[in-house]
């Protein structure tokens, strides 16, 4: 009887944890945004926001903050903008998880080995200073214009920081942490999968957090110049018909989608670099 209502009240405690979870993620990211002395300088500049454009003393080019918040709610309900936002951010997950696919074990390895490091390293050392944008055309000529051209763009922007950053925390590794593991005896396997990878993992995730600012300023360049659905197909459409409120609002979308990105990559790296909690 004790275990049958322990299995009972055992989704209760998992939703209830989750519940939990999501509580502190939230007090986390929005403490800092509404914060007192946050808001102590964002609702002056909302306020001017609003004031300047409507007395004409920024020209006729900046629309004010209202007119952008209805153009955004236009959007939302009358443009199908959710489903713009819904296929750009299927493509730029697909991007950015590919590039977390490839790029960790790449930077480990380097990192660990420097037989690997000294024969593989070098090519991405001189590939990487290439601009992101720069690969455009190869890059339609090899994929066309479509989904995979798109993919192959985000992971170009998100691979080289994850990368970089993933190696260099795992050179980083402190020989302490090695000199004991080996003293009982650890294979160069377990250095690598219990010393290397979880003393490196709070930069591993910060990395992922440069790729992600990366991935989506090249999920805009992307849709922009190939693709019929997104946020950026929506910037580039509204740019031709001279829709500035457009623009602005699908600008203050992708930066509030970047904003929850990385305060979720926060979290993650505060539940899980557990040591790095005080930073």
């Amino acid at each position: 009887m004790i275990s049958d209502k322990y299995k009972l009240r055992k989704p209760q405690r998992f939703l209830f944890a989750v519940l939990r979870e999501l509580g502190f993620f939230f007090k986390g990211a929005l403490g800092n945004l509404f914060s007192l002395e946050f808001l102590m300088v964002l609702v002056p500049l909302l306020v001017l926001w609003e004031v300047l454009p409507r007395y004409g003393i920024t020209g006729p080019i900046i629309p004010p903050f209202s007119v952008v918040v209805s153009t955004f709610w236009h959007l939302l309900t009358n443009r199908g903008f959710l489903h713009d936002i819904g296929d750009s951010m299927y493509t730029f997950f697909r991007g950015v998880g590919l590039a977390v696919l490839v790029a960790i074990p790449l930077g480990l390895l380097t990192g660990w080995n420097e037989g690997i490091r000294k024969r593989i390293l070098p090519l991405f050392q001189l590939l990487a200073p290439i601009p992101a944008p720069a690969w455009v055309p190869i890059t339609i000529f090899l994929f066309g214009i479509g989904t995979p051209m798109q993919v192959f763009l985000i992971f170009l922007g998100a691979f080289y920081p994850i990368l970089f950053n993933t190696f260099q925390a795992v050179k980083d590794t402190d020989g302490r942490y090695l000199a004991s593991a080996r003293a009982f005896g650890a294979s160069e396997f377990t250095l690598l999968t219990r010393v290397y990878f979880w003393s490196a993992l709070g930069a591993i995730i910060m990395s992922v957090r440069t790729g992600v600012s990366a991935g989506l300023v090249m999920l805009l360049v992307a849709e922009m110049y190939g693709g019929n659905t997104g946020i950026g197909f929506v910037m580039n459409e509204a740019q031709s018909f001279f829709q500035i409120p457009v623009v602005v609002a699908s600008m203050m979308t992708l930066g509030i989608i970047g904003w929850f990105l990385i305060e979720v990559l926060k979290f993650l790296e505060l539940k899980l670099a557990v040591w790095k909690g005080g930073r």
